[in-house]
């Protein structure tokens, strides 16, 4: 799965206490998928058909979300175009009044659905990009034939107006594409280009050795990034997501834990971040038995590692513990092997000598071959 980018609106007022109302839903509503990435980030037990919300159920989740607050509905699976009630979903989302974003490869979007999406109001796609040519693309997407029917898509996309994110998922396999994958950007009329390093959790941390980047690779798309942003200034925007494993300090995950945004999963579990089912100690709600706005402001999980109260030392007399916010609990959890610990990411952590030997593990011989997420 692709990570939603972000789509600017403006900041509702309302509040409960202390905690504000999350900007941004993202709803999987199934992890069924026609492709097989190897970097998705959901998890090696995948949810079946059998267990997602409803048609109904989803279109009261999105009443719930915007009564709430939220204002931007990211709408992703797996592949969301697997579900048959897709326009009825994007419609009911509409009519709710949020601003529905669809992530999707692409794949099962024919141009008559394309038409019946547009008629109920998609307001914008997220398309995924496994590589700039057939071979690299069909390679990583484990979908033969899933680049010419992406470009398709794009195509019946541009062909309608609809505002495109190109979302490109880099590893060390197309990284060193990036100035082609620019390209295609601006050919394919998108107006945001999210240039996203691979996050290792689900599929992906089972590929980490296949997919790591060099330090070469990561510094010079670094350098690319800064240099296209200033060039496409007001033409193309970008959103940069650095590798986690060579940098200086932590990402705020979610932009904190529990304050701008919320995912749920497609049998209704709520979840601050996609991959927090990983710490164990947690206990999340459902929608079908909690509602979502009692969920959001006093469920024990969203309240876990809200703010900066929980921060063990460095991170509580840290300047940045306001801007990182301790980097990511499930990466701790991963790293350190304790939710609660310092993200190892973070040179000041105790931990940290762990990423340093990750490194030198996986850079020590050659990529292995991909393994493939299935249903």
């Amino acid at each position: 799965m692709n990570k939603p980018s972000p789509i600017e609106q403006p900041e509702p007022a309302q509040t409960k206490g202390t905690v504000p109302p999350p900007l941004a839903m993202l709803a999987e509503l199934t992890h069924r998928c026609p492709l097989s990435c190897p970097y998705c980030s959901n998890p090696l037990a995948l949810s079946g058909k059998e267990g997602e919300l409803t048609t109904g159920e989803w279109i009261d989740v999105f009443r719930q979300a915007a009564d709430i607050g939220v204002l931007q509905l990211h709408i992703s699976g797996g592949e969301p175009a697997s579900r048959r009630d897709l326009v009825e979903l994007v419609e009911g989302a509409v009519q709710a009044g949020l601003y529905t974003n669809l992530v999707t490869s692409g794949i099962g979007l024919t141009p008559r659905r394309m038409d019946e999406l547009e008629k109920v109001g998609l307001e914008h796609i997220q398309l995924s990009l496994q590589g700039t040519n057939a071979e690299l693309a069909d390679r990583i997407g484990g979908y033969k034939g899933g680049y010419d029917r992406k470009m398709q898509v794009a195509a019946e996309i541009a062909k309608r107006g609809i505002p495109l994110t190109l979302n490109a998922v880099m590893h060390r396999h197309n990284m060193d594409d990036l100035e082609r994958t620019i390209e295609m950007a601006l050919e394919l009329g998108a107006r945001r280009l999210e240039v996203a390093c691979v996050q290792f959790h689900g599929w992906a941390l089972k590929n980490r050795a296949a997919l790591m980047p060099t330090r070469q690779q990561t510094d010079k798309v670094k350098q690319q990034v800064a240099e296209a942003q200033a060039r496409l200034r007001g033409v193309l925007a970008f959103d940069f997501v650095p590798p986690d494993y060579y940098a200086d300090f932590p990402k705020a995950c979610m932009g904190g834990w529990g304050s701008t945004g919320l995912n749920i999963t497609p049998d209704g579990t709520v979840l601050p971040c996609h991959v927090a089912q990983s710490i164990p100690h947690l206990e999340f709600d459902n929608i079908r038995q909690t509602p979502l706005r009692d969920i959001w402001y006093d469920s024990t999980a969203f309240n876990a590692y809200r703010g900066t109260g929980w921060m063990p030392e460095p991170c509580t007399s840290c300047e940045r513990k306001e801007i990182d916010f301790g980097g990511c609990r499930c990466q701790a959890l991963l790293l350190a092997g304790d939710a609660n610990a310092v993200d190892p990411v973070c040179s000041l952590s105790p931990d940290h000598g762990r990423i340093i030997d990750i490194l030198a593990a996986e850079m020590a011989g050659q990529a292995p071959d991909f393994t493939y997420r299935k249903l």
